[in-house]
């Protein structure tokens, strides 16, 4: 349970999620590079697929690759259920179901999420998928 002194008003809640949202409307319009505006830069830690990608320039290397191009082939991507434990001052742990939904290979699953407060700023430091397609 989360210690209600951590976030009493809700605000870092409020501005986990809205990293979230944004992640999804970049996503949405295909910019990957603000997409990954969400993650730590350069020492993110992102396991995928039952591997690790190799940094963040390795992600978005990989998101262009593999999800860039034609609209259909990226999808319409979705958090849900978005789950925000603060675990201290600059420390949360994420919790959410996603969907990528698109013609060929749709995905969904949940992303397991550690949040670091660095500059002032939310960003995903350690971010674990897990898919169920």
């Amino acid at each position: 349970m989360t210690d209600p002194t951590l976030d009493p008003d809700g605000s870092e809640r409020a501005a986990i999620e809205a990293v979230i949202h944004g992640m999804e409307a970049a996503w949405n319009r295909g910019d990957f590079a603000g997409y990954m505006a969400g993650f730590a830069n350069p020492d993110v830690v992102f396991v995928s697929r039952g591997r690790m990608q190799e940094d963040w320039q390795g992600t978005l290397d990989h998101y262009i690759r593999d999800y860039g191009g034609d609209p259909e082939r990226r999808g319409r991507l979705r958090f849900s259920n978005i789950r925000v434990e603060m675990l201290a001052p600059d420390a949360a742990q994420l919790v959410s179901d996603f969907m990528l939904d698109r013609p060929v290979d749709p995905q969904q699953g949940i992303n397991t999420r550690l949040m670091r407060k660095r500059a002032g700023r939310w960003v995903i430091a350690l971010n674990h998928v897990s898919s169920r397609t």
